[in-house]
């Protein structure tokens, strides 16, 4: 995720959601290139109109030089089921697209996601059960590492579910303020600090004004 310097993702009213440099947009390739899947939210899609590739040509060499696929897995996730038919991502059919939703989605919605990726999985009640899903990524499609992009709330129920093993922040030199402004984690939430997700900070490389840093679990 690219951050503000206050650690926003986003203007409050979500009208600028890209602003890191055309260096992070690499270092996101690159991360891309690590990763069986790459995992967002509906809205994330939606609203930066990303497809999820692999980046081009050269990134798409990497993966086969690591031994991944070209392309990688791409993954959607919305409890309700309300995706824009006409998003971008749904027009470019270099690799399968998976939905991850809830009994939530209706039959009518259920029936369009069909036909629009290659395969809708339903799992839990009101909410994505995240672990139960990423269970099942591993067995059916060997998703043995996978890139959440968020937004906010999808990364909130990772951290809730106890799922996210490294978190890479760019820290770009502009504040958006706004007590609405979305953060990395939206969501629920922790309750308690004793509940809340604990990482230690691994790397830190300064480039251009910009801090690429990496932090795992403690």
């Amino acid at each position: 995720m690219a951050v503000t310097a206050d650690g926003k993702i986003a203007t409050a009213n979500r009208a600028v959601h890209t602003f890191g440099s055309a260096r992070d947009l690499r270092h996101l390739y690159e991360l891309r290139a690590t990763a069986d899947a790459v995992m967002c939210g509906a809205r994330t899609v939606e609203i930066s109109h990303s497809i999820l590739d692999n980046g081009g040509k050269k990134f798409g060499q990497l993966r086969v030089q690591r031994g991944l696929s070209e392309h990688n897995l791409r993954v959607i996730v919305s409890g309700s089921g309300s995706i824009d038919p006409t998003a971008e991502i749904f027009q470019r059919k270099f690799s399968p697209i998976i939905v991850l939703t809830t009994k939530r989605a209706s039959a009518k919605k259920l029936a369009q996601l069909r036909l629009l990726a290659d395969e809708v999985k339903v799992f839990g009640e009101r909410q994505v059960n995240l672990r139960s899903a990423m269970r099942w990524l591993h067995e059916k499609y060997d998703v043995k590492r996978l890139l959440c992009e968020g937004g906010g709330e999808l990364n909130d129920a990772m951290f809730r579910a106890d799922l996210v093993d490294e978190i890479h922040l760019t820290f770009c030199p502009k504040i958006f303020g706004g007590r609405i402004a979305p953060t990395i984690a939206e969501g629920e939430g922790f309750s308690k600090l004793s509940l809340t997700a604990n990482y230690q900070l691994a790397s830190t490389r300064s480039i251009k004004g910009e801090l690429f840093t990496v932090f795992i679990r403690a």
